[in-house]
């Protein structure tokens, strides 16, 4: 059978899903609207069951449990696992509207809050109205997230005096109004000063809110998280668990680590998560690995095989999908957009996707956007032999890089056929020196305030870069380091920054550099540089550093000797998900003859084609390039032309499988 090529791994070997049609003996129907549901039922489509709960306390391997439309205010247990990809345990909506399953409680019971000073009010017309709510103590019994922070398990390596701890400090609790989250304050007069905010009391029982415009909160539905989790065992290591087409709203879990998700496979391996939507978690939306490195790893555990698909991850405070150890895994499809609200970077946790020594993964096809202080997908540790290829990193808003692969130094990963646009970059804007006229032109080393990258490899050695599109990153396209401290004996997480090969890239409009290398033990080849700033290429060490244009990366260090380098434009809409070149309103200003040396491509049809990367034979759409094509994602370019680049699949490789027709229990 014929490889496909966006498959084969770093290594030349092809990611083979262990995906397999699946048989089920067995269906159960849970209906809360059916006139005759009820949990003493026997499950079938005239009897069905009342709660989830109730059928995932019956379900056992080859079980296929169908969950009607409903908003089900339950934490889902399952008790069994299946035993194995052609016996799983299938959880799946119906198809007859929306499954949701909700870790928060509607509540109607309110007064006017009393007896708290409201301090200064400044610009308000008139008095600000503030409500509370006494909690229930029957909906919040084993857990109360609004007595519990959201820092308190593992904060050993938080650098405190680097970041405002006020994220971390806050009640896990959140309180939404008509679907959308209130902005919990520290101080109850700070809701004098912000429409649409709450409080908590010391003691975790009562809420006190404001509306926008103060409106009463008797005409809005308000509610009030009060589970940690929406599905997930309380029993670890269940595996074979297909989980589709369902919703997790407002799950109140703390931030990681543990990893514990508002969907969560509680260290099991071989799980499917397909066509889900996990809406504003506090923390984590999915976690997929163990959990915790403080778990003892048992001898030939599995961890990891894990399939997420088509999955819409919107609005998670600190990680949509969060794997430790996760090894082979397929992740694939997904819009991942919203993350990082809670502003808590510096617990080192925080991104669209954060995994640890992730070994022989495939990360293709999806999208990442509007990411907040926080990495689109980072990579922590130990990683080796996975593909980054085929997504979109959008709009990364205070993000100090899009993709980050930290401390891996043993094999190669590949990021190829990616498109990066508009890496924000984090740092603090009044730090950048100021240098009027010329007294910033011959200093020996450029200020390292700034960032902003497409890709960070920090202490990684052995990245390979290939046919991605690097746009409007604030730092560089891509930036390193070597971090050599960290190659302690126990656990290796340290690299040198060498062997990074950085082939038929397209860098556009870079705020500080294209490319910035450590040592000049790297390569780089048949890269196209567009827009770029003056000294867009860079040699960290030895020390000085050197600022280099494409000639002399050439003449010097043997770089890129089939380089380009143009001047065009390029235009990304992030909502409509298009991209197109065209040919720039304003070009560069040169000195008498400059522009004839510098051999400056001002259309981007008119680029060279270079020879095909053997490892990424395939473009961003996933068609075969041939021997040679332009550099970038794109096998070839045309003008004005609008490129369509949601990679995502409609139709997901599940829908090859049609079950057999289970029965009916009776």
């Amino acid at each position: 059978m014929k490889k496909d090529i966006m498959s084969v791994l770093p290594d030349g070997s092809e990611f083979v899903s262990w995906e397999m049609p699946c048989s089920y003996d067995t269906v159960i129907h849970v209906n809360p609207a059916h006139k005759m549901s009820a949990d003493n039922n026997d499950g079938s489509s005239e009897a069905p069951l009342k709660t989830i709960s109730e059928a995932a306390r019956r379900a056992v391997a080859g079980t296929k449990v169908v969950i009607h439309q409903g908003t089900y205010r339950e934490c889902v247990r399952p008790q069994a696992g299946g035993e194995g990809p052609e016996k799983m345990v299938f959880y799946e909506a119906a198809g007859d509207g929306d499954v949701v399953i909700k870790a928060s409680e509607e509540v109607t019971e309110f007064e006017k809050s009393t007896g708290w000073i409201m301090g200064e009010i400044e610009g308000e017309e008139k008095t600000p109205i503030i409500w509370c709510h006494h909690l229930n103590p029957e909906q919040f019994k084993g857990y109360n997230p609004f007595c519990a922070v959201n820092i308190l398990h593992d904060r050993l390596f938080i650098e405190y005096d680097k970041t405002d701890m006020t994220p971390y400090l806050n009640r896990r609790g959140m309180v939404f109004c008509d679907g959308k989250p209130l902005v919990q304050v520290a101080l109850y007069r700070q809701m004098t000063e912000q429409p649409g905010s709450y409080w908590v009391e010391a003691n975790g029982q009562t809420i006190h809110f404001r509306l926008e415009n103060d409106e009463d909160p008797r005409m809005h539905t308000i509610e009030l998280t009060c589970r940690e989790q929406c599905f997930a065992p309380e029993i670890p290591f269940l595996s074979y668990i297909h989980v589709k087409g369902i919703t997790c709203a407002h799950a109140a879990m703390g931030a990681p680590v543990p990893q514990r998700g508002a969907l969560s496979c509680m260290r099991g391996h071989h799980w499917i998560i397909e066509n889900c939507t996990i809406d504003w978690s506090n923390a984590v939306g999915i976690d997929i690995g163990n959990e915790c490195w403080h778990h003892d790893i048992l001898p030939d555990q599995q961890i990891g095989y894990t399939i997420i698909r088509g999955c819409h991850i919107k609005d998670v405070g600190v990680c949509g999908i969060a794997g430790l150890f996760a090894e082979h895994v397929l992740i694939e499809d997904n819009l991942i957009e919203g993350t990082g609200w809670q502003k808590m970077e510096l617990s080192w946790e925080a991104a669209g996707i954060k995994l640890h020594n992730s070994v022989g993964s495939l990360f293709r096809r999806n999208i990442f956007k509007r990411t907040y202080r926080a990495d689109h997908l980072w990579l922590d540790c130990g990683n080796e032999n996975n593909r980054i290829t085929q997504n979109l990193f959008l709009d990364g808003i205070e993000q100090r890089e899009a993709v980050f692969i930290e401390c891996s130094r043993d094999e190669t990963n590949l990021i190829d056929n990616n498109i990066f646009w508009n890496i924000e970059g984090r740092f603090d804007q009044e730090k950048i020196p100021k240098e009027p006229g010329s007294s910033g032109w011959y200093k020996l080393r450029e200020h390292d305030v700034v960032n902003g990258y497409g890709v960070y490899g920090e202490g990684t050695d052995h990245l390979y870069l290939s046919n991605n599109f690097f746009g409007k990153c604030r730092g560089s396209g891509y930036f390193a380091k070597p971090v050599s401290f960290r190659m302690e004996q126990d656990m290796m997480r340290g690299g040198t920054g060498r062997d990074t090969r950085i082939f038929n890239n397209f860098f556009y409009e870079c705020g500080q550099s294209a490319i910035t290398f450590p040592t000049q033990h790297n390569e780089a080849e048949n890269n196209c540089y567009a827009n770029q700033p003056s000294g867009y290429l860079r040699v960290m060490y030895p020390e000085p550093e050197v600022c280099l244009d494409l000639k002399t990366w050439k003449e010097f260090y043997g770089f890129d000797q089939n380089g380009q380098t143009a001047w065009v434009s390029v235009k990304v809409d992030t909502e409509a998900y298009t991209i197109t070149f065209d040919e720039a309103a304003k070009k560069p200003v040169f000195f008498h003859g400059q522009e004839k040396r510098i051999n400056l491509i001002d259309n981007a049809e008119k680029l060279k084609p270079v020879s095909t990367n053997p490892l990424t034979a395939g473009d961003f759409f996933g068609e075969a390039r041939g021997e040679q094509s332009f550099p970038g994602p794109f096998t070839s370019i045309e003008n004005k032309k609008v490129y369509s680049i949601d990679p995502r699949k409609k139709i997901y490789y599940c829908l090859l499988y049609t079950s057999p027709s289970p029965r009916d229990p009776k």
